[in-house]
């Protein structure tokens, strides 16, 4: 991956290998992409989020505020919130995920 607007993108190599170049990469379950923008991480956190919400929906006939609260607590948001230092949305158009 190449970091940075002045950077001549030159080949790296290892044992004589060229390594592939990657616009993205995911570390530790945070995506990092080479413009240092984090709509994809975001996107990721919301989309894994609704498929949570999908499954509470569709497997919990109580929908009592109190289950529908801890199981909100307990399921989906250590998904929104994970990583969140890092892409915390500073952008306005970010603060709609």
């Amino acid at each position: 991956m190449h970091l940075g607007f002045n950077n001549t993108h030159a080949p790296y190599f290892m044992d004589g290998l060229q390594l592939q170049t990657v616009s993205e990469e995911k570390d530790l379950g945070a995506i990092f992409s080479d413009d240092l923008k984090w709509e994809k991480q975001c996107s990721a956190a919301v989309l894994k989020a609704n498929r949570i919400l999908d499954m509470i929906k569709r497997n919990f006939t109580d929908r009592s505020p109190d289950t529908i609260m801890a199981l909100y607590k307990s399921l989906v948001r250590p998904h929104l919130e994970y990583c969140c230092q890092i892409w915390n949305p500073h952008f306005s158009k970010d603060e709609r995920y």
